[in-house]
């Protein structure tokens, strides 16, 4: 049997979850269902990146203990998985025990191509980061993302030999050992490479930052955050030795936002070269989600919390939404009259639609029974490929091509016109042929809308109409911000 391994990024627990991770655990999750239905060994793994500064400067201004305060957030992403019926069979926190004795370990791997030196330079404990004299200078000394001045830092930490592992990381681009994914991306990428990559700093004075994973042999020191935070996609198949990770490892795909890029298509594969460790196979980078055409900031209030959306239109609404009018290849924006148009237009008009007039015509003309139902005879390779490309939005387009199909089909055939003439032959295939696109359809969803799909199966699957209990697509009236 062959493996799937697919992860999405591990989102920092300083604010609640929003909907541009929501989309990205979804994406995840339409994959890993797609290689379970292929028969494929699976593993989803998502989870929580709980360390660092700007956790330990929130923690105090919320008046709660680190830990208090990671364990309350990571909560929050642990319901956002049940809430959009993600089928993750891991979560991970970098709080937890085993990842940090696994990350020590995944350290001392990293140890021939790690070196002590003395940093001087510009830092901003919102984005946990350093910033050149460039940078700073053309912001004038004030992060634009956190409205604060950079702090001067002169330390000594530990460096990774990055700049050794320019031309590996960039032949395994090229030569699509490590598979990119839009094309501009990849060549995003490349370009940095191109200018060569420069040594960088792994490590935090502890006297600066307490709140992290210690380094081994120096309690001086504590491993930077979003160091030990990669190493969450071995260490949760239990890097070195378990069976998972000798199983699983490399990951099929991974996940994640354009604005972390440069971490997991430079530093990380260069991390795992040093480790002596396969790299992933694929890459998959999406786009921003705007809230009408803005950069969704508390300062502007246009946050959107999944949970609000959930709420008022169902689970498998949002994950439709995001999954077709968000572009796969770029950003994408959410408004609520857009939502709205395609839940009326799409889902409750084109599909609710046509499972409605099915069942109710081969209720009426054949008092439930569908009988001989014939094979599926749709060409997917067009889905197929989109998916294995996560062309998600081109993916679900050839599914709607089906659902439009069949509305169209029920308009020419118009079957309560075959009924008058008496054709009972012609028309127990027509409403059979009705039922077996539907059951088409449902398959190809499953991924995509799995309530959906189900609901779909359990009204013709055995032969014979069990109409639904309500609608396909049932909407609460509440207005965005009732939900609870």
């Amino acid at each position: 049997m062959s493996k799937f391994y697919v992860t999405t990024s591990i989102p920092y627990v300083n604010a609640e979850p929003h909907i541009g991770f929501a989309m990205e655990l979804i994406q995840a999750d339409v994959l890993a269902r797609y290689a379970r239905a292929q028969g494929k060994l699976t593993l989803f793994s998502t989870g929580t990146d709980e360390h660092g500064g700007k956790i330990a400067e929130k923690a105090k201004e919320k008046g709660m203990t680190p830990q208090a305060f990671t364990d309350h957030i990571s909560e929050r992403f642990k319901e956002l998985t049940e809430l959009l019926n993600i089928s993750n069979d891991r979560f991970i926190r970098t709080t937890d025990k085993a990842h940090e004795q696994r990350a020590q370990l995944a350290w001392q791997a990293l140890a021939k191509d790690i070196y002590k030196g003395k940093y001087t330079g510009w830092y901003c404990t919102g984005d946990e980061a350093f910033f050149t004299e460039t940078e700073v200078k053309a912001n004038k000394g004030i992060c634009p993302n956190h409205n604060r001045p950079y702090e001067r830092v002169e330390e000594e930490n530990y460096f990774f030999k990055l700049s050794a592992y320019t031309d590996k990381v960039r032949a395994a681009i090229e030569s699509n050992e490590l598979v990119i994914v839009p094309e501009r991306r990849r060549n995003e990428i490349l370009s940095l490479l191109k200018e060569g990559l420069e040594d960088i700093s792994v490590s935090r004075p502890k006297e600066k930052i307490n709140w992290g994973i210690p380094v081994p042999g120096d309690k001086t020191q504590v491993m930077y955050v979003w160091v030990e935070a990669l190493l969450n996609y071995v260490t949760v198949l239990g890097y070195p030795e378990h069976e998972d990770f000798k199983q699983f490892w490399p990951a099929d795909i991974q996940i994640i936002g354009k604005d972390i890029i440069r971490f997991h298509a430079a530093i990380w594969p260069a991390m795992l070269l040093s480790m002596d460790l396969a790299l992933p196979k694929q890459l998959y980078v999406h786009g921003f989600v705007n809230v009408e055409g803005k950069k969704m900031s508390k300062t502007l209030g246009n946050v959107v919390a999944p949970k609000d959306v959930v709420g008022r239109y169902g689970v498998d609404a949002f994950r439709y939404f995001f999954l077709r009018h968000v572009p796969s290849y770029d950003d994408g924006d959410f408004s609520w009259e857009m939502f709205e148009t395609a839940y009326n237009n799409e889902l409750a008009n084109e599909l609710g639609n046509a499972v409605q007039r099915t069942v109710a015509m081969i209720q009426k003309y054949q008092h439930g029974l569908i009988g001989n139902i014939p094979p599926f005879e749709h060409d997917m390779a067009q889905y197929q490929t989109a998916l294995e490309a996560c062309r998600f939005d081109r993916a679900l387009d050839e599914v709607w091509i089906q659902v439009r199909g069949l509305n169209q089909y029920i308009d020419e055939e118009k079957p309560w016109v075959v009924a008058k003439s008496g054709d009972e032959t012609h028309l127990r295939e027509v409403l059979a042929y009705q039922a077996s696109c539907l059951l088409e359809i449902a398959e190809l969803l499953a991924p995509f809308l799995p309530e959906t799909a189900e609901k779909i199966r359990g009204v013709f699957a055995d032969g014979t109409i069990h109409p639904l209990k309500g609608t396909l697509f049932p909407k609460h009236e509440t207005e965005p911000g009732d939900i609870q």
